[in-house]
């Protein structure tokens, strides 16, 4: 029998679907929290980081109390995302102690005091820009230590649809002008990233989780939950999609549409130097 605490979250899980106007089937099991939590994102759309929020704060509010790994800190610093989690109070202090100018912190800030005000444990779930080259160069084992390597078989052939589905997104997201050779040490550091990822929910159990990460980590399909279902079959995972455009069948669990940014001609730049 679903308790008066799950039931509450359920209720405010599906007013808000109503009221933000989503797209895309959402199975009413999604209200209740899963294990492991993805939820997705248009790295610069502010509409899309606002009605994430949303969809986490209610849950939170109605008493779930997972931890929360953020893409936007890489992995070597979790030690001292901890030491300021344990001395800030609020989410600038954080920010400020962590000094990663890469992202759009504004976007964030709602999410890193929800953390601090419930005391949800904040997890580092990327990997750096050194440990990115390093994969490019050396392959994605090469982040890894051998249990990882052969829990992952990543001494292996990768599956081929993932490496065609991340060659996919990152040939189009370069606008089709990156030199081939470039491409699979590109798509070596992505999977790397979405392995890594994987690793470190896993280690959050039986801690729930959520991952706030971009929608390309959280495709269902070549993303964290191909690493998780690899590894762990059996834990409850959901998969949020924030997207611009309705995506593929199977690419999410569900999604939320919201309003696409206006933005210049992204591949001028790229074209003008071609």
């Amino acid at each position: 029998m679903m308790s008066a605490l799950k039931l509450s979250a359920a209720v405010a899980v599906a007013v808000a679907a109503v009221l933000s106007g989503c797209a895309g089937s959402r199975p009413a099991a999604e209200a209740a929290n899963p294990q492991v939590l993805l939820l997705g994102e248009v790295h610069d759309n502010a509409d899309g980081h606002k009605l994430r929020y949303e969809q986490l704060r209610q849950r939170v509010d109605a008493g779930w109390r997972p931890a929360i790994a953020m893409e936007q800190f890489d992995r070597e610093n979790q030690a001292l995302l901890n030491k300021a989690q344990k001395d800030c109070r609020d989410a600038q202090c954080v920010i400020l102690v962590m000094q990663s100018p890469r992202w759009d912190w504004a976007q964030y800030k709602p999410i890193i005091d929800l953390a601090l005000r419930y005391q949800l444990p904040l997890v580092a779930a990327n990997l750096s820009r050194a440990d990115a080259s390093k994969v490019v160069r050396d392959g994605v084992a090469s982040s890894f230590d051998a249990d990882t390597v052969a829990a992952y078989k990543l001494k292996d052939a990768l599956p081929a649809d993932i490496v065609q589905g991340q060659r996919k997104e990152i040939v189009s997201g370069h606008c089709g002008m990156l030199p081939d050779e470039m491409v699979p040490g590109m798509v070596h550091a992505q999977i790397a990233r979405d392995i890594w990822m994987a690793k470190l929910l896993r280690a959050q159990q039986p801690r729930d989780v959520v991952l706030i990460a971009g929608n390309g980590h959280v495709r269902k399909d070549v993303g964290v939950p191909r690493w998780l279902a690899a590894v762990e079959p059996k834990l409850t995972v959901r998969s949020i999609g924030y997207v611009e455009q309705a995506p593929e069948r199977g690419e999410y669990d569900s999604h939320v549409k919201i309003a696409v940014k206006q933005r210049g001609d992204a591949c001028a730049g790229v074209k003008s130097k071609s």
